[in-house]
């Protein structure tokens, strides 16, 4: 039986537009998906809106709709936007769905049963666009960290609390013996402070419906609605199932959630703890990524920094957009954007290396074989030729990558069979070989060997950039075929006679004004 591989994105607030860090999020997980497909795996990707809570009614309120109508308008234009950008996931989700509703009052249910809910008085300090109470610990100058234009207020209120601190001495166990669970270690070690350091307790999991009434009713009291994260955490198990189909277990087992530094606390604390209450296995890991910069100031919706994806897209096509974003963050640091670079990577990486590569080797089987692939080197017993060899190893170097959540390593590691299959071309120079007519075996050789090194190239792209994957088997008269990956990059399958079809420039260069 197939392993299964599921990843997540969080779910977006559709209070506003998807913008830049949003795309990131969706194209990392999109491609960990496509390539643990392509590698055999039963693969799910899981993406949506979350689509309740006060600044969803707040910003429904200043349109003059309904939260209903305003999340139907805002989720379309996620699901829109993921479309025009190629990216596939399993299920969009949304928290206003019938089966969430169902799973989440499922859940809690449960965890209600289990005796760990408490009816309390609370007052603190309520942070509107985080949508939970604060600690002094995420308080800057007495202002959110995240949120520092809009004012805290301080609120007095009668909620459920889950007992969150019961699971605290298991977590910090468990994230002592399996370090996994949260990537990269800097993040883990932030978990474990805030653990170890008493400033989190108990977590208020509901809001009175007379103040909100925009949420899920609470299935022990209808007179209260779920918290917001205490909902939208859920969608990672209703977006496989549960609890209703048996196979949801099954698919939980393969779970890794991708997600923002700044959202670390609830996927850090809440969520394990929640977990664990309701006798649920957790996630295999959290992998937690930076955010993107501009002029040192995030991307992000709060702060009025918005960069359109499909803006990007017009100007420069999406694929080149989302090879910067994979080649150039470092995973689980900020990254800074800006279009200067995004133009160095398009012209250097993809124009020159990769684009120039695939247009001169079938310019040259034009002009020598009339575009039809030459007959293969005869091989040595059990010796590889030298791209066969770098093939190999740049295949199994990107596996290890792609499979630790490090797109740019695993790019970085294409990028040197490209450049071996460059300087092969610029070592054997097919064009001089071409002057006598006695090296013609070693001329179809060479030329066999570069194509063969470029289809093996773009089978590996495709989980990356599927359409410039696409696009070079096209030309190299070899189309996709739905098999596994590891059979797709074994050496020699390129037929002796095929019929190329060299096309117009994979990325014609881009000057910048």
């Amino acid at each position: 039986m197939a392993e299964v591989f599921y990843i997540t994105t969080p779910i977006y607030y559709p209070n506003d537009d998807p913008h830049l860090g949003s795309a990131y999020s969706t194209v990392y997980c999109d491609t960990l998906a496509r390539y643990h497909r392509a590698a055999g795996d039963e693969s799910y990707f899981l993406t949506g809106t979350d689509e309740h809570g006060q600044k969803v009614a707040e910003a429904a309120a200043a349109e003059g709709l309904d939260p209903q109508a305003f999340t139907d308008r805002m989720a379309a234009r996620f699901r829109r936007n993921w479309e025009e950008l190629d990216l596939t996931p399993h299920r969009f989700i949304r928290t206003t769905d019938p089966d969430h509703v169902r799973a989440v009052r499922h859940f809690w249910q449960i965890i209600h049963d289990r005796g760990q809910i408490e009816f309390r008085d609370y007052t603190g300090l309520y942070c509107v666009g985080c949508e939970t109470f604060m600690t002094e610990r995420e308080l800057e100058d007495g202002r959110c960290i995240q949120h520092p234009k809009r004012p805290l207020e301080e609120r007095s209120e009668s909620n459920y609390f889950f007992v969150m601190s019961d699971h605290f001495k298991w977590w910090i166990g468990e994230l002592e013996a399996h370090p996994e669970r949260i990537q990269p270690d800097r993040y883990r070690n932030e978990v474990l402070s805030v653990l170890r350091d008493g400033l989190i307790g108990d977590l208020c999991i509901s809001r009175p419906r007379a103040r909100l009434e925009w949420g899920i009713p609470a299935p022990f009291d209808e007179d209260f609605v779920i918290y917001v994260w205490c909902d939208a955490l859920i969608n990672y198990l209703t977006g496989i199932g549960y609890p209703d189909d048996p196979a949801w277990e099954r698919r939980w087992g393969g779970v890794h959630h991708l997600l923002g530094k700044d959202i670390l606390k609830s996927h850090g604390i809440f969520w394990p703890t929640m977990l664990h209450a309701a006798g649920i296995p957790l996630f295999n890991a959290l992998h937690v990524h930076g955010h993107w910069m501009i002029g040192g100031q995030k991307i992000s919706k709060s702060v009025g920094q918005l960069i359109d994806a499909l803006a990007v897209k017009d100007k420069y096509g999406f694929e080149p957009l989302r090879y910067y974003l994979l080649r150039e963050m470092s995973f689980g640091l900020d990254g800074e954007f800006t279009e200067r670079a995004l133009v160095r990577r398009l012209n250097a990486d993809l124009a020159n290396d990769l684009g120039n590569l695939l247009s001169r080797t079938l310019s040259m089987l034009e002009r020598y074989f009339d575009g039809r692939v030459p007959e293969p080197p005869v091989p040595e017993p059990d010796v590889a030729s030298e791209l066969c060899r770098v093939a190999e190893r740049v295949a199994r170097e990107l596996d290890l990558q792609i499979r630790g959540f490090s797109s740019q390593r695993a790019l970085a590691a294409l990028w040197e069979l490209v450049s071996a299959v460059n300087k092969y071309i610029d070592r054997e120079a097919p064009w001089q070989i071409a002057k006598q007519e006695a090296q013609r075996g070693k001329l179809a050789s060479v030329l066999y060997e570069s194509l063969e090194a470029l289809r093996v190239a773009s089978e590996l792209l495709a989980p990356f950039l599927p359409k410039t994957s696409e696009r070079m088997l096209e030309q190299l008269g070899s189309p996709p075929r739905p098999t596994p990956l590891a059979t797709a990059i074994r050496w020699g399958q390129l037929p002796p006679g095929t019929q190329t079809r060299r096309a117009e420039s994979l990325f014609p260069r881009v000057e910048l004004d």
